[in-house]
């Protein structure tokens, strides 16, 4: 690869390592590190700060994760190495978000940002993905199950679409990352401790 590849991976996790979660609930004067589930991430913003810290939070992390695959797709047009360099953003992208230098490598779990990622790869596959991840919160009103579910079946969708190697390749990579990055809530969901987003909406009620 050229040295501009490198470059463009090296900004890549450097910009998915931005925790614009965290920098938010500053603005807000509190640590979401210290609230919560003190995840930086959307979901944990949206219970702590309110549903328009977690919207701003969601779309800035979606973007760390398509923005650098756009970038390079754009400045290695006719490139032959531009499908590894764009996969190889996408990873670093999401690595950033998991493990941001910034933060001594203690990040969130990348939902977000692999949206980004996988809105990139495939918009339609994205939409088949938000619908089950949708009816999964429905049913059960577990966010983190929905997560799951939808970044473990995005590979199949772009495979029912006929999408090249490369895309199945790093959606598959990235989908195991966020579910090594949920092994906590895997162990709540398996013991019934998990909080559930049903439950609170009916004590409420």
């Amino acid at each position: 690869m050229s040295t501009q590849s490198y470059l463009l991976i090296l900004a890549a996790y450097l910009i998915g390592s931005i925790p614009f979660g965290l920098i938010f609930s500053f603005k807000a004067g509190i640590d979401i590190r210290k609230e919560g589930s003190k995840n930086i991430g959307a979901t944990n913003v949206t219970r702590t700060l309110g549903k328009r810290f977690g919207i701003i939070t969601l779309i800035f992390d979606i973007l760390k994760g398509f923005m650098p695959m756009f970038a390079a797709a754009y400045l290695l047009s006719g490139d032959p190495q531009q499908d590894l360099t764009v996969a190889l953003c996408g990873a670093a992208a999401v690595l950033g978000h998991m493990f941001p230098v910034y933060l001594r490598f203690q990040g969130g779990k990348g939902v977000a940002t692999g949206l980004g990622i996988f809105l990139f790869l495939a918009p339609l596959a994205v939409l088949f993905s938000i619908i089950l991840f949708l009816i999964t919160v429905w049913l059960v009103g577990y966010v983190s199950l929905g997560s799951l579910l939808s970044s473990a079946s995005i590979a199949l969708w772009l495979w029912l679409l006929g999408a090249p190697a490369w895309k199945l390749w790093l959606s598959g990579f990235v989908a195991l990352m966020i579910w090594l990055k949920h092994h906590e809530n895997i162990k709540r969901l398996l013991t019934g401790k998990e909080k559930s987003w049903k439950n609170k909406k009916e004590s409420s009620s």
